[in-house]
């Protein structure tokens, strides 16, 4: 048995008593909790390798105790031996596979070993870390190991969520706002969770965005080559109570997983102002957190600090296996959600988020607002609307698939715009130089530099924002000003991009790459002028990025073809999957004329649509003739 090594599940361990914490609601029951005591280790044995362990002593600080601290006098560290394990390269958000191969022996924790070897010592020697996750299936066991690989690498102290629980933003927030070197986030974001489905973690730097890729390189290149995993001698930390606890030098402390955040957002947006909406009887108000981890943080923010009614928390419970749901706030998978603002009488407003906390989508009753659009309405508005950004908005940023929304928007108020590959670490660069303070993704994300991530409720105060400044000055009788009327104003003056993605999920990695291959030998082949169906092609690559802060280039970010009259359409593979790939195609035509914004999305785009799967010979090299999900 190895550090993590679960998938068997012995009853010799069964049988241990071992004290853990468990989140809101443990779907399961986790008999086995792993690393109780660092000396369990020496009954351990190991693949190929000696069982030898050798330790060495480092002394305690003369730091005083508390009435909520647990003091050791002597912190003892030991090497674990370990060998290479194939597979461990990170994608764009972290390291994502099935929950059962982070349980194989030695997994997880050659890849936290692995980081710190890639770390320069003064990133986290003697310095306060950070540790937080969505509250999924695993996420305890895992806690309690990157705690002892932390402590055995010699991190002073590591700041960690109360039951393990810390949404994606929180952590970020929370690294700024602690002067933290850095933390770990335990999540599969928008994927499945449970013994069958996907777990994931990454690394975010002291400004609380995620490791670039110069660290990310380094660290997949020390799992091919580690042989030791350093491990503090301490027993697991009861992480369902807040304190803080000593082992010598080291110390954990368990903190309230709402409170730095929530204080952030008070700061950001007037809360008296959105209170205002929420007060109005003919407002209603519903949020989806699809027993994710935004449950947590549902009643502290929208019912007890906003006012809104507990029944307006749907779904609020935070789940190892999010209910056997699948938490990703689309059209698809938030059908409770979707089916009450469809639904007759439906609310005014109605939002949801992700597995960890940093995706959204925005409902209004019978109305879904793009995410394409969602971004470009709350840049337009967010100086009028929102505290923070009173003194000017920097810059405006989206992610290469997303629409040319929000680039009309620079355009109309003469603000810097960039365009950069998906992932949110490329829009960390731009906001720690000061050029951005606005950006989004078409993949439901969106957020502004008070933190380094997407913000999946920092959206739904934005729009909450929005709507209650329409409406101050509101009369009794008086029409409510809704989503969809704000989003109609807004292609008004505008224009509409309409847009749409196709997902196709789990398909056969290898004919997704050929597919890819084929599409990349097809552009190399173009030229201006080329005539594809209706369209005239204006040119067609495969998307390269240099970032305008550290001139690092990142090439091969998607497959695109861009027409003359502005349409476009875009390939991707995505990386946020566990298993198979992911095909994603995206489509997107301008419309100026406000006689042509009603018309449905799906038939605006059908003869790109179409286009689109001629061109890729995506059935062919699939075998796919439906996608699994459009947005």
């Amino acid at each position: 048995m190895a550090l993590n090594s679960m998938a068997s599940r012995p009853s010799s361990l069964i049988s241990r008593n071992f004290k853990n914490s468990c989140p809101i609601d443990s779907t399961f029951s986790h008999p086995i909790k792993f690393l109780n005591t660092i000396p369990l280790l020496t009954n351990l044995s190991f693949k190929n390798v000696s069982p030898v362990l050798s330790s060495v002593s480092v002394r305690a600080s003369s730091a005083s105790s508390s009435s909520s601290a647990t003091v050791a006098q002597e912190l003892k560290i030991k090497s674990v031996p370990t060998q290479p394990i194939e597979g461990q390269k990170t994608g764009t958000s972290g390291l994502r596979k099935k929950v059962k191969v982070f349980m194989e022996e030695n997994y997880l924790a050659n890849w936290i070993q692995a980081l710190f070897n890639s770390l320069p010592p003064e990133d986290y020697k003697d310095g306060v870390l950070v540790l937080g996750g969505d509250g999924r299936y695993f996420n305890k066991e895992a806690a309690q190991i990157i705690i002892k690989i932390a402590a055995g690498n010699g991190v002073g102290k590591i700041l960690v969520g109360r039951d393990g629980i810390m949404s994606t933003p929180a952590v970020s927030a929370v690294i700024r706002n602690r002067q933290a070197k850095g933390g770990f986030i335990m999540s599969a974001s928008h994927n499945p969770g449970g013994p069958d489905y996907d777990w994931g973690i990454k690394f975010n730097y002291s400004s609380g965005q995620p490791a670039p890729e110069s660290i990310t390189d380094k660290i997949y290149g020390n799992t091919l080559s580690i042989s030791e995993i350093k491990m503090g001698d301490i027993p697991d930390i009861d992480l369902s109570q807040l304190a803080v606890i000593k082992h010598g030098a080291f110390s954990v402390e368990v903190v309230d997983p709402v409170s730095d955040y929530l204080e952030l957002l008070e700061n950001v947006f007037d809360f008296s102002l959105i209170r205002s909406l929420v007060a109005q009887s003919d407002f209603r108000f519903i949020f989806d957190a699809m027993h994710a981890v935004t449950g947590a943080y549902a009643n502290p923010i929208f019912v007890d600090k906003l006012g809104a009614s507990t029944d307006s928390i749907l779904n609020g419970v935070p789940s190892e296996d999010f209910r056997h749901g699948h938490p990703d706030p689309n059209l698809t998978y938030a059908k409770d959600l979707v089916n009450i603002l469809y639904g007759e009488n439906g609310p005014d407003f109605g939002a949801a988020s992700d597995g960890d906390g940093d995706r959204n989508m925005i409902l209004g009753r019978g109305f879904f607002v793009t995410p394409s659009d969602s971004v470009a309405i709350i840049a337009a508005n967010a100086e009028e609307t929102i505290p923070y950004f009173k003194t000017g908005v920097k810059g405006l940023a989206r992610s290469m698939p997303t629409s040319g929304a929000l680039d009309r928007v620079a355009q109309k108020l003469n603000l810097p715009f960039y365009e950069v590959p998906t992932g949110w670490k490329f829009f960390g660069n731009l906001m720690d130089a000061g050029q951005l303070s606005i950006c989004g993704e078409e993949s439901f994300g969106t957020g502004s530099d008070h933190i380094r991530e997407k913000d999946g409720i920092w959206a739904v105060l934005a729009w909450l924002s929005i709507i209650a400044f329409r409406n101050k000055d509101r009369k009794a009788g008086e029409k409510l000003v809704s989503v969809s009327d704000v989003v109609t104003e807004h292609w008004a003056s505008y224009g509409r991009n309409f847009f749409s993605r196709y997902d196709y999920e789990e398909c056969e990695s290898e004919g997704a790459n050929k597919m890819i291959d084929y599409l990349r030998d097809l552009i190399s082949k173009s030229k201006a002028g080329d005539i594809y169906g209706s369209y005239t092609l204006q040119f067609a690559d495969d998307f390269t990025y240099t970032d305008p802060v550290d001139g690092s280039v990142v090439s091969k970010q998607g497959v695109r073809f861009v027409f003359t009259d502005g349409s476009r359409i875009i390939f991707r593979l995505s990386g946020t999957g566990s298993a198979g790939a992911t095909v994603r195609i995206y489509v997107e035509q301008f419309e100026p004329d406000a006689s042509k914004h009603d018309v449905d999305a799906q038939a605006a785009l059908k003869p790109l649509i179409d286009l689109a799967l001629s061109t890729s010979k995506l059935k062919e090299f699939t075998g796919r003739e439906e996608p699994t999900v459009i947005t």
